[in-house]
């Protein structure tokens, strides 16, 4: 039996939690289990706040206190752990493991079969994925998130195919915007692929649309002279150069791959990753993270940073790197958004290589549309805030290769499709690395890939992509005039392009 004292600390521990002060509410908790340890749900609770503070390894162990402790709904703590598994601490083999316990427990737990299709499908395991959204659909068949990631992994027939007039059908029952944005981005995409391109950009159109909506009143999705601020204000924290502690000469050594979402940015790690002393990072959020803590309010707060504060955060990257992937000697961070943080990069790493990766203005801007991407990336929901985006990203882009030039290679995708020995060649010796011919057979590198792009890099190199703006032209008039000078067309004139 708890004491009065237990109760009264449970009640503390639950208000902090409710009114948003996690660090406190976390101490409460740990004190409280450490005189009432038999309390699973205050386990439960304890993980969810580690995990949010980016503590990985406590909240797998609280999770694993609250099971042993007979928490009821088991199956919801074994995907949580997998989630942590798969997310943040990138051993799939441990997530499918939790994930499995979670259907051992409850075979029809849709959460569970919907995670495990997506760490399947993030495999590239595509037949696996398939059969457990069809499971989610035989136990739900109006879920739109199965749904959609069905339409996602299936490669449809033609115009005829049945999950065409499925997704229709779909769209027009009553739901919830955000489940018609789902669902609207899902008929897009197979619409593309069958080559009905009007069709397929009216639904891009109303996805877009129900994205807009479900984000709320009042919410401003992109601000076009704040994104301007913004741009000046990282120019002016990085004016020049900063006076810059020493680079870590251990490993692992990163190399940061950034530029504009749908750029490149992971065939080009799956690239690298073909190359023996290269481990695929993905997209690592330890500097987004620094900036939104650490460094808040960016840039402005770099101006107060010392060296030694410079050069603890920096061996906090690298020890994180070492955790994530043991005994690596490179890996690759590829977030596309840290071409805002070049200026940090330098400054913690001076030695550091920076593959900037690029395409054509209209097929980058036409990609980002087409694809359903958080509300805080609101530029991609309107074609010419998209635009504009761009340019305030050339801007910067132009900034940083002053300051920064011999460190910052374009890797331009175009190029790359129609070249690609050459391109590698350059790729891997402005990295440092000795050429290996596996790198140009990055199809066949296993590993989780969790971007739009999973099944793209999957496939052997193909040019259907490069031009694709083509099929959409008389759609993107305003766009094409808006971007204007920085405009490229690679792709030659003639037959319509399929992506």
């Amino acid at each position: 039996m708890r004491s009065a004292d237990s109760d009264a600390l449970l009640r503390k521990a639950m208000l902090l939690q409710r009114n948003g002060r996690p660090q406190e509410a976390a101490a409460a908790y740990e004190l409280l289990l450490a005189r009432s340890p038999d309390l699973p749900d205050a386990w439960y609770n304890l993980a969810v706040l580690q995990r949010t503070a980016g503590r990985f390894d406590a909240a797998l162990a609280s999770y694993r206190q609250a099971l042993d402790r007979g928490i009821a709904r088991p199956e919801e703590v074994h995907l949580n752990r997998g989630v942590i598994y798969s997310d943040c601490l990138r051993r799939d083999d441990a997530a499918e493991a939790e994930l499995q316990a979670a259907l051992a427990l409850n075979p029809q737990y849709v959460p569970a079969l919907l995670n495990l299709a997506n760490l399947k499908a993030d495999l590239g395991q595509r037949d696996e994925a398939l059969a457990l959204c069809e499971r989610v659909l035989t136990l739900d068949p109006d879920s739109s998130d199965a749904l959609a990631r069905y339409a996602d992994v299936k490669q449809v027939a033609g115009p005829d195919d049945p999950l065409i007039g499925r997704l229709k059908r779909a769209l027009m029952q009553p739901r919830a915007a955000a489940d018609k944005a789902n669902l609207g981005f899902a008929l897009g995409k197979v619409l593309d692929s069958c080559g009905a391109y009007d069709q397929a950009f009216d639904a891009y159109a109303a996805a877009n649309r129900g994205s807009r909506e479900s984000a709320g009143p009042g919410v401003v999705l992109y601000d076009r002279r704040r994104q301007e601020a913004f741009v000046d204000q990282l120019i002016d924290a990085f004016a020049r150069p900063r006076s810059t502690p020493a680079a870590p000469a251990s490993p692992p050594r990163p190399i940061f791959i950034c530029g504009m979402f749908r750029s490149g940015s992971t065939l080009t790690e799956q690239v690298l990753a073909g190359h023996s002393h290269v481990t695929a990072g993905g997209e690592i959020d330890v500097l987004p993270s620094l900036v939104r803590t650490e460094l808040a309010p960016f840039p402005a707060r770099v101006a107060q940073i010392s060296p030694r504060e410079f050069d603890e955060l920096a061996s906090r990257y690298t020890a994180s790197l070492s955790k994530l992937f043991p005994g690596a000697a490179y890996v690759t961070d590829k977030r596309p958004d840290n071409f805002l943080h070049i200026g940090l990069i330098k400054t913690l790493f001076p030695e550091a290589k920076i593959v900037h990766t690029t395409r054509n203005a209209l097929d980058n801007c036409l990609s980002i549309y087409f694809l359903h991407l958080d509300h805080n990336m609101g530029y991609a929901l309107d074609l010419m805030d998209t635009a504009h985006y761009y340019r305030q990203y050339r801007r910067l882009m132009t900034h940083w290769k002053s300051q920064y030039g011999a460190d910052i290679l374009d890797f331009d995708y175009d190029t790359f499709v129609r070249a690609p020995g050459p391109a590698v060649q350059k790729l891997l010796a402005f990295c440092g690395l000795d050429w290996e011919p596996g790198c140009l057979d990055f199809q066949h590198v296993r590993n989780a890939v969790k971007t739009a792009s999973v099944w793209q890099v999957r496939e052997p190199l193909y040019q259907r992509s490069s031009g694709r703006w083509r099929n959409y032209a008389r759609h993107l008039r305003s766009l094409e005039a808006y971007l204007g000078d920085l405009v490229g067309d690679p792709a030659p004139a003639g037959e319509s392009i399929r992506a």
